[in-house]
């Protein structure tokens, strides 16, 4: 169990260290050396956790991920009316990526050009996990009569494809502009949504 909890918490660290080189060197700058150095720890041990360069920095932006699902998830929880669900979710869901990545200068797009495609797929994926969790709540309130759709999961990939534009891919967080102004946008994005399916 040790040696479980070891082995975790230095692929945390590897991955924390990632975060903390992505924002200062970005993908092409960055090294395994650095890597090692920054966690404290030698090269070898790095590659005991992740095969490549590429796969540490794609698990990094897979963690953020997880934790995003999971804060999505309890939202859906929540004892209050869909809508309300929806609406927490499509904000979230913008603010927790501008949060995981407000200290990079660079968009994601330019900081992870060289792994690309394999980002692209892994998105793909993302959004579908998302997706599911959002139908979810859409169902729910389509059950009490707050929504009326033709089908939950479109309808949520619907949403989610039109927030996507507020979503630090291609723009930096310094062209986003202020955590404020991008909550406010989120919100009325997701009141436009909201007002659509509404019964």
């Amino acid at each position: 169990m040790r040696d479980s909890v070891q082995t975790r918490s230095t692929r945390d660290a590897i991955l924390d260290a990632t975060d903390r080189l992505l924002a200062r060197y970005g993908y092409k700058k960055m090294t395994i050396d650095d890597l090692a150095q920054e966690v404290g720890i030698g090269k070898g041990s790095v590659y005991l956790h992740f095969s490549s360069k590429e796969e540490i920095a794609l698990s990094h932006i897979d963690r953020i991920i997880e934790r995003l699902k999971k804060n999505l998830a309890s939202i859906a929880e929540k004892p209050i009316p869909a809508d309300e669900r929806v609406k927490q979710m499509l904000v979230e869901r913008v603010l927790f990526r501008f949060d995981s990545v407000q200290h990079y200068s660079q968009s994601l797009n330019d900081l992870l050009a060289y792994i690309r495609p394999s980002l692209l797929e892994r998105r793909k994926q993302y959004f579908e996990e998302e997706a599911k969790i959002f139908a979810r709540v859409l169902n729910d309130g389509q059950t009490s009569g707050v929504f009326r759709m033709e089908n939950s999961l479109d309808t949520a990939r619907s949403m989610l494809t039109a927030t996507n534009s507020l979503l630090p891919y291609s723009l930096s967080t310094d062209e986003l502009g202020k955590r404020n102004d991008l909550k406010g946008r989120s919100l009325a994005i997701a009141e436009l949504l909201l007002s659509g399916i509404k019964a």
